[in-house]
């Protein structure tokens, strides 16, 4: 699967599930890590878990199986790895102070949802 699909499959899995001021970032000239680095937020510990569940739900159904998925049981800052894709799902507290989008978007074309 292609990360372009890749990508858009785990953003429609969080605008399934409402996930709040959804970003998207291609950092593929930026590191050898991912392609594209998302970063949305929750409204509380158990949407984020939900929206944890939802992008790893929809990853599998379209044979991908997560490199790895940590922090859902704090549901502060939840990061589901899918290769080509990384998905960092946050607490407002924790975006803001954090600001990913800032870190990353300096060279990276940033795509708002």
């Amino acid at each position: 699967m292609t990360p372009e699909k890749l990508k858009d499959i785990a953003v429609a899995a969080l605008e399934d599930i409402k996930a709040v001021d959804i970003r998207v970032l291609n950092v593929s000239g930026m590191t050898s890590v991912t392609d594209f680095m998302i970063v949305a937020g929750g409204t509380s510990a158990r949407h984020v878990r939900s929206l944890v569940d939802s992008v790893v739900v929809k990853a599998k159904e379209s044979g991908v199986v997560p490199v790895g998925v940590e922090g859902e049981q704090h549901g502060q800052w939840a990061l589901v790895d899918l290769g080509d894709v990384v998905v960092h799902i946050m607490l407002p507290e924790m975006r803001d102070f954090y600001q990913l989008e800032k870190l990353w978007s300096f060279d990276a074309r940033e795509q708002r949802i």
